[in-house]
């Protein structure tokens, strides 16, 4: 039988005490409003979004996520409260520093430049960096009730992002390596 193509995407990943704050709030979407699909994934900001690619291929992958982020410098993510894509999407809304619209926008450059990963949707839309609460199944009424809930909660953290994580799909999504952000930062 011939390897089929696996999904993928690349993301920033942040530490586990913020992962876990947000996995609750997921936890509360699930229970409270029958939204599970977000669960499905680890808390992340998507920067490419998922492609298909054959499992052997996936050295090419890791070499060239290697070879960007060792060019990248690791720089702060601030989430701020909640935001919506109506009517089905509640998320923790990032704030939109340059370095992190300068890196998801360099890397969908690279990726397509080296291996022809290509998302067309996202080349015609703007990147809005987000971690997702709650999607996919999340009906309109049970939207309209979260959101009443959640469009006015407070929520402030920063982290520091420090590597790439390329996710995998196999029943779920689950990190298959990170690459360290690790270029450095010269002081005057």
């Amino acid at each position: 039988m011939e390897p089929k193509p696996q999904r993928f995407f690349v993301a920033l990943v942040p530490p586990p005490e913020i992962q876990a704050i947000v996995d609750d709030i997921k936890r509360q979407f699930a229970e409270e409003y029958a939204s599970q699909a977000a669960q499905k994934s680890p808390p992340h900001i998507t920067l490419q979004p998922p492609f298909a690619w054959m499992p052997q291929e996936l050295p090419k992958v890791e070499e060239q996520l290697a070879k960007f982020s060792m060019q990248q410098t690791p720089f702060e993510v601030e989430l701020n409260g909640f935001a919506a894509f109506p009517p089905r999407v509640i998320y923790v809304d990032v704030v939109k520093p340059a370095a992190l619209l300068n890196l998801q926008t360099s890397l969908m450059a690279d990726l397509e430049a080296t291996l022809e990963i290509v998302h067309e949707a996202s080349k015609r839309r703007s990147f809005t960096p987000h971690m997702t609460v709650a999607s996919q199944d999340l009906t309109p009424p049970n939207f309209n009730a979260a959101w009443q809930s959640f469009q006015e909660r407070s929520l402030q953290i920063k982290f520091l992002a420090s590597s790439l994580s390329l996710l995998i799909h196999d029943e779920q999504w689950h990190i298959h390596k990170t690459f360290p952000l690790s270029k450095k930062v010269h002081s005057p």
